[in-house]
């Protein structure tokens, strides 16, 4: 389940709590399905990214299945600090998944924002913020079965179209205990629209607890804009991170050394060649021509990308 983190952790964990303390804007790498795994974390780590989510991961699946835990959950002792996300409709299943991962990780967070129609249906994700007594009882109950004080519990939201329905929901996971609250500032019907910074500052504005803005982040420059727009502690970033890993450290665009940096990574974790591929399109997209892209999209094994990239780019 957890590579080489077994023996070292004890020393290796950190309290992620300190990072908003610190008085610079933390800057947080989202949960992406299939993306934000242990080789694309130690990237972004190494590009200024201050702290890094897992993928969400079904808490039910986790606790039941040590198949789940093997194939869902990797770290290391480089890999902090570290929230794990968790989808979850009952507190105790958050709570044994909570326990399971607190030796290896830094914080949980409940999804309280996937808008899609499979997480809806089940009961997770972004329904869970028009259930705010449940959200409450979720925090709690974590809380109260960790030992460890340090120990993050936090939840990631989006917005009610009647923003004190959000105010509230925020203020009840704050009494419960929540470490902080990171909110996506679009409705679960919002896709593209523009993101309500207002809303976030509102939030901001209501709460004594750390809030992280997240939606539409792409460059350096945006992070310092939304920061100042928000007032918010933290920024997290997904698809801005796809295009770009190096964007924290503020790069504008992707750097050779960064796509050099991410086939090392990649070949040392073992990627999946689909993923390797793929996060080197996200990486490559803005940097490569029509032409190119046609050509480097269709390749389908690591050595013709490996030869690719030697001859264009000299990697």
């Amino acid at each position: 389940m957890v590579g080489d983190s077994r023996e070292t952790k004890e020393c290796q964990l950190k309290d992620p709590m300190d990072l908003f303390h610190s008085g610079q804007v933390v800057k947080i790498c989202a949960p992406m399905v299939r993306y934000s795994k242990l080789a694309f974390r130690t990237l972004v780590r190494k590009y200024s990214c201050d702290l890094c989510y897992t993928p969400m991961i079904v808490a039910a699946d986790f606790v039941r299945s040590a198949k789940a835990r093997d194939s869902e959950f990797t770290t290391n002792k480089g890999d902090h600090p570290l929230v794990v996300q968790f989808a979850a409709k009952e507190a105790q299943v958050l709570c044994d998944a909570a326990r399971i991962v607190c030796p290896f990780a830094d914080g949980i967070d409940l999804n309280c924002g996937c808008p899609q129609r499979w997480a809806i249906s089940e009961g997770y994700g972004a329904c869970l913020i028009n259930k705010p007594e449940l959200v409450k009882d979720m925090v709690r109950h974590v809380r109260s079965q960790i030992d460890n004080p340090k120990f993050s519990v936090s939840i990631k939201i989006r917005i009610h179209e009647d923003l004190k329905r959000t105010v509230d929901l925020c203020q009840k996971a704050e009494a419960a205990g929540v470490s902080w609250i990171t909110v996506h500032g679009r409705s679960i019907e919002e896709r593209h629209q523009p993101v309500h910074y207002d809303a976030i500052k509102i939030i901001k504005q209501s709460m004594s607890i750390p809030i992280v803005a997240n939606g539409d982040i792409k460059t350096l420059k945006d992070v310092e804009n939304v920061h100042h727009l928000t007032e918010a502690d933290g920024i997290m970033v997904a698809r801005g991170l796809l295009a770009n890993p190096a964007m924290f450290a503020g790069y504008e665009e992707t750097p050779v050394e960064c796509i050099q940096d991410w086939v090392d990574i990649a070949l040392e974790h073992g990627t999946p060649f689909t993923c390797f591929h793929h996060h080197l399109m996200y990486m490559m997209e803005r940097i490569t021509s029509k032409q190119e892209k046609k050509v480097f999209n269709v390749l389908s094994s690591t050595s013709a990308v490996l030869d690719y990239l030697n001859d264009h780019y000299g990697v």
